[in-house]
Order: structure tokens, then sequence, then C-alpha cells
């Protein structure tokens, strides 16, 4: 029978998964391993939660550790006794302080994946608006067109290492109290390759790729603004070893419009408005995207008010439809004016019962200039 609480050990529920059990394994093997704290109350408590992930860990000893069975039969005596198992978890161990198990990593290869790259593409707001098309000149590493990416001279080919014959990893045996250990680490001398290019290509000078300048056509979609990135997979630096291309992406960058204010897909303009267009209304010549387009000022329009075309903004990224032309108008008050047109504006302020006798305060002026000279005189 089992005296131990495996569960309590680890630090997990009774229900906890696998996944969970794992995980608090590893993270206590890093705080209590022997190499860490090598006080023998540490490698005591180190058994103890390494006989518990072995109970744990394996679905048929767990079923019996809940049944209330013993799980090492005839050797758990031996397992509690500060022993292990035969099922300890080395592996285990290997994973919490490398990162994998040991003897998993093995000679990796050349080939790697490129680097992506940025360019900046610069538009007016017509081509952001409608798309366009442009030819683009890119210097980026291409694969080697002499080894093909191989690295290695025409008629030659690498050779295997000698040091690590060609595992790509060393090992090293230490003891500690759990007897012999092997860890194992990049070899030095091929640098984890397992492989070694005595005679790299001459084009390429071993890394299996060449920088040149190349010219791709791309298609820039209607609706695209000022920072924006278009992502072109597979369009990047090819990798060293001959490895995928990594992607390039191109950053929008937008020229300011003489006339237009771009908010989003709406576009916004300022008008000027004579005063008696504005009284009276008009038909107004406005600059669009599409070209000059007729609007309709209607009678009484206010400086300040906005006229919206619908539908004359700019197409919507990935979507259908356009946003919309605002029109802000501003209305323009003569600064000067001949005696004619002034007889006009009298004649019509007279009409409207606006005008005031020269020299007079207009109605409400009089009081405020009244309590204004008796404020100086004291009173």
């Amino acid at each position: 029978m089992a005296n131990s609480d495996y569960y309590a050990t680890l630090g997990v529920r009774r229900d906890a998964s696998q996944d969970e059990i794992k995980k608090a394994y590893r993270r206590l093997a890093r705080e209590l391993h022997p190499d860490v704290n090598p006080d023998p109350e540490t490698q005591d408590r180190f058994k103890e939660i390494t006989q518990a992930y072995e109970v744990l860990s394996d679905p048929n000893k767990r079923q019996m550790y809940d049944l209330g069975g013993d799980p090492f039969g005839g050797a758990g005596a031996a397992a509690g006794a500060g022993g292990f198992g035969a099922g300890f978890p080395f592996s285990d161990i290997m994973d919490a302080f490398f990162g994998t198990a040991a003897g998993t990593r093995g000679p990796r290869t050349r080939a790697r994946r490129g680097r992506n790259a940025t360019i900046r593409v610069e538009l007016d707001l017509r081509e952001t608006a409608f798309g366009t098309t442009r030819e683009l000149v890119v210097d980026t590493a291409v694969l080697c067109e002499v080894c093909h990416g191989a690295g290695a001279a025409p008629g030659t080919h690498p050779d295997t290492c000698d040091m690590c014959n060609g595992r790509g990893e060393i090992s090293q045996v230490t003891r500690s109290f759990l007897g012999q250990v092997m860890t194992s680490r990049p070899c030095p001398q091929c640098g984890g390759f397992g492989s070694i290019i005595r005679h790299p290509c001459q084009e390429c000078s071993g890394d299996g790729r060449v920088r040149t300048r190349r010219t791709i056509k791309v298609r820039i979609p209607a609706g695209v603004e000022d920072g924006t990135h278009i992502q072109l997979a597979g369009e990047g630096e090819v990798g060293p070893g001959g490895g995928p291309p990594g992607d390039l992406f191109l950053e929008i960058v937008e020229r300011p419009h003489e006339i237009f204010e771009r908010r989003g897909d709406d576009l916004h303009c300022t008008v000027q408005l004579p005063m008696t267009a504005a009284a009276l209304g008009t038909i107004l010549a406005v600059e669009t995207l599409d070209g000059t387009e007729e609007v309709d000022v209607r009678p009484g329009t206010q400086s300040g008010q906005v006229i919206t075309m619908y539908g004359r903004g700019v197409q919507r990224l990935n979507e259908s439809g356009r946003g919309d032309l605002l029109i802000h108008v501003n209305v323009e008050t003569p600064t000067r004016l001949d005696a004619a047109q002034e007889e006009l504006l009298r004649e019509l302020s007279k009409q409207r019962g606006e005008e005031r006798p020269p020299g007079k305060f207009a109605p409400g002026q009089q009081g405020f200039f009244s309590r204004l000279r008796d404020a100086f005189n004291g009173r």
C-alpha cells in the first residue's frame, strides 16, 4: 500500500491532467535538483517528487494508487527507501533543465527561413483611393545559382564532422548522487550541423544565397491609406542554406493632396462662397476624384455649413462602396465696396429693417455707452 500523498507532493489536485502533473514536476525539479541545492534534505525532497511523478505520470500506476494499491508492487519498498523504480523519468529531468529530452536534438539543417523585408511605397490620393499597379526594385538575397543553396563548390559535398560523427552534438558524462548522467550540447566544430563544408562555393562563400536587385510587379488594392502594410508572402529574402524566403511588407505612404483632406474613407474640402451667392443660392462647380461636378447650393447657406456628396470619397478597403465628400462652406464678406455697391447694400439693409442712421448708435448700444460714461465719471 502506498503511504505517501503523491498529489500533495507535487502540489496538484487529484483530478489534475497529465499536462498539469508534468508542468508541476518540471517546476519542482528545477528548484530541487541536487546541482542547484546540494543539501541532503533537498536531495530527499527531490527523490520524493520524482517517485510521485513516476506514479502519477503512468496511467496504470496512477489508477492502482487511486484504488489504494501499491503501484510499485515488490519494488515499492526499495523505491520508497531511497531508490528509484525502473520507470524513473530521466528524460523528463533532462527536459526540465535543457528544454528537450536527451538524445532528441541531432544535427540541425543548414537551411533556415529568410528574413522579412519592408519597403516604403509613396502614392498619391487617387492611387490609394482606386488602387494601382507598381513595379518595385528590391535589393534582396536570392538562391545561389551555382550551388543551388548547398553552399559547397560544384563537384564537392560537405564532409561528416569527425568530432561528433555527424550527430551534430557531443555528449558528456558527469557523476551525481543519481549515478552517471549524460548531457549533450551542440558540436563546437560543425556548429551542430553534423557536417563541415571544406570547399565552399566561391559565388556565395558557402551561404547558399547571393544578394541581387530584382524587379517585382505588385497590385496595390483600392482603399489603402497612409501607414497601411501589405504582406507579400514569399517575396522576402531567401534563407541561409537555400532556406525558404521570408515575406515582403509594403508600407504605404500617402502624399498630401492640395485640395482634399482624407479622414478614413471620407474626403473633406473647403470652398469660398460669395455672400450674395450664399444668400441667393447658386450652382457651384466642385473638383472631385471623379472630375468636376456641379453642386446645388441652397439659398441662405451659412458659413460653416457642410454639403455632402455621397459616394464621392475613397473606395473602402476590401469592401464594396465608397466614402463621402464633405464640402465645408466659408461665406466671404466683401471688404471693399464702391459707391454703387454700398448704395445697394444700404437699400437692402433698409428693406430688411437693419439700417441705422449715420453717426447713431445701433439699437441697444446707447445704453451700453451711457453706462460706460457714468463709470468713468464716478457715478
